[in-house]
């Protein structure tokens, strides 16, 4: 096969996403597929024009694969980390592929490590790489080889240096293309670095950057000990690591333009921070003693409220900046059934329930004695945001149309309660005050005839969201409003084992979009606090599985095809699988 026509190969044929492993070193993370190709990275940061963008349809690759066409493929992560090893059996031997991005990382510079290593007889590759920066937009162009062998040159405004692979051959599309024969017992290492500045200095030896690379994994993610499903765990605070920016925000997906339905239409981009998915996250860290991400989450949320107060916006950039508005992206063709866009509409929307998770992460860390004054005046601006706001339309948790959406409301009492415990006096009683008023409002307008909590004061369909507000505490999990909730999620919004996030139409369930997973957990945890501890761990235990060998969670599962639907992978599903896991060990 031609370079040319494997560089074709691997640009326009998307696999199903639960074949997608996920490499990531804070700043950044790529996609992996099963025949050793980059479908996605994004450089420098999470929400940067991608360079690799075979998933979406764009342009340019980088694969590692067997020679031999008759192969299968496999794979798995060393343990507490994402390291990746790619693995493939062939008609006369196996070979396994190493791969991560290099950690600690450079917020400028993506240095991506690959070994080659035979596992039974020798192993015979064929190495492609063509970056394409700005969605596959950008050629690779001055192109040169040094005189140690390494390769240089740029596409768009980026820098690239690959070593390793001083035999490749340019082709006619110009790719760099490599045949390597590696023999039993032996290794090879590529290294490709790519990044926006200049790359000064001699390349990085390998054996120190996989030195490096697994002692940051050993000090990220420890073995969390005696806990149900604790190599589960131990990968969702793999995977929440790399996805977090050092010193910022935690992307809420590392992709964009992934179909939640196989209809156009219903594509977004995630490669954002959510101050909502921040808190679930920094509450499932609190509850894991996983400290660093606690004290992320904390700092990001914190920074933002102090610095926009009132205007403090659902989702930033992982650095703190503006989400840019919604664009489609006509010049690439998608993920089959998606439409891809950048941007999302969302950074203008205002979600009131955000506030009540603000405060319940704040006063999280005030329990915990480490709530210092920046922490405490932000209490107080989220506190005044919710008063002042308590009764106007909201977007929601879902991010719909504006209504008086009941989750939000809820979601600030317990806020509101929670922040209370562990206030001054004066304040503590006035958010009491407030949390009681606008709770009696929910009660007098927002309970359903049959006694549970409905959508909001103008719906009256049940909604899985209104199982957290009784977990976080705004009422207690006994009150028979919180069980009528519980009992109408299940049966109006179940369906083997999954949870619908609410019946969108009158369709039957599953047809206008897939099962949440947040909410599968959501109903595991409902159900072992109410003591029916054998349906709590059958929703643990089904909706833990809805992944693929990678162990990678999206945010919705189609049930009937076993598939994952949406971007991947979704951040807070891996912080609900944590906090789940923790709660069920109890």
């Amino acid at each position: 096969m031609s370079a040319e026509r494997h560089t074709d190969v691997a640009t326009e044929a998307p696999h199903v996403l639960r074949e997608y492993a996920f490499i990531a070193d804070g700043h950044r993370g790529a996609l992996l597929g099963p025949h050793g190709d980059v479908a996605w990275l994004c450089i420098p940061q999470w929400n940067d024009e991608a360079v690799f963008s075979a998933l979406v349809g764009g342009r340019g690759c980088y694969v590692v694969s067997p020679t031999d066409p008759h192969h299968v493929w496999g794979g798995s992560y060393e343990a507490g980390s994402l390291v990746w090893h790619s693995r493939w059996v062939t008609t006369d031997s196996i070979i396994e592929c190493r791969e991560a991005l290099a950690c600690p990382s450079d917020p400028s510079r993506a240095v991506l490590l690959r070994r080659i290593m035979p596992v039974r007889g020798n192993a015979h590759v064929r190495v492609v790489l063509q970056p394409m920066a700005r969605f596959g937009r950008e050629p690779l162009r001055d192109l040169r080889r040094q005189p140690d062998g390494s390769w240089i040159g740029r596409t768009g405004a980026l820098t690239l240096r690959w070593t390793g692979a001083a035999a490749a051959r340019v082709g006619r599309d110009g790719a760099l293309f490599l045949e390597l024969v590696v023999p039993a017992g032996r290794i090879h290492d590529l290294v490709l670095e790519i990044g926006t500045l200049p790359l000064a200095g001699p390349p990085p030896d390998p054996e120190r950057a996989w030195r490096r690379t697994v002692r940051y994994w050993t000090s990220a993610a420890p073995d969390p000990g005696n806990v149900l499903a604790a190599g589960d765990v131990r990968h969702a605070n793999a995977v929440l690591h790399g996805m977090t920016v050092p010193g910022g925000g935690t992307v809420a997906a590392a992709t964009m333009g992934l179909p939640e339905r196989a209809e156009a239409g219903r594509s977004y981009d995630y490669r954002y921070a959510w101050i909502r998915d921040q808190c679930y996250i920094g509450l499932a860290a609190a509850a894991a003693g996983i400290e660093d991400l606690l004290d992320a989450s904390l700092r990001f949320v914190t920074a933002r409220l102090l610095a926009d107060g009132p205007r403090t916006a659902p989702v930033y950039t992982t650095t703190g900046g503006p989400v840019p508005a919604e664009q489609d992206l006509p010049f690439l063709t998608g993920y089959p059934g998606g439409r891809p866009r950048a941007g999302n509409k969302a950074g203008r929307q205002f979600q009131l329930d955000t506030m009540g998770e603000i405060m319940l992460l704040l006063a999280e860390v005030g329990r915990r004695g480490g709530l210092d004054s920046s922490g405490a005046a932000a209490l107080e601006l989220a506190a005044d945001v919710i008063a002042n706001r308590w009764e106007d339309a909201d977007s929601g948790i879902w991010e719909l149309r504006p209504r008086r959406w009941t989750h939000s409301r809820l979601m600030c009492v317990a806020g509101l309660r929670a922040a209370a415990a562990v206030a001054p006096r004066r304040l503590g009683r006035r958010w009491r005050d407030l949390a009681r008023q606008l709770l009696a409002e929910a009660t007098a307008h927002q309970c359903h005839p049959s006694g549970r909590w409905q959508r909001a004061i103008d719906d009256r369909r049940v909604d899985a969201a209104l199982l957290l507000p009784a977990l976080r505490g705004a009422v207690p999990l006994r009150d028979p409003r919180s069980v009528a909730t519980y009992r109408a999620v299940l049966a109006e919004l179940g369906r083997d084992g999954y949870i619908h996030r609410f019946r969108p139409d009158r369709r039957p369930l599953g047809e206008a979009e897939g099962a949440f997973l947040l909410c599968g957990f959501l109903a595991a945890r409902s159900a072992h606090h109410l003591g029916e501890r054998r349906e709590a761990a059958r929703w643990f235990e089904r909706n833990r599985a809805a992944c693929g060998p990678p162990g990678l969670f999206s945010e919705e599962y189609d049930v009937r095809q076993r598939q994952l639907r949406g971007n991947l992978p979704q951040a807070f599903v891996h912080a609900a699988l944590v906090e789940t896991a923790l709660e069920l060990s109890t």
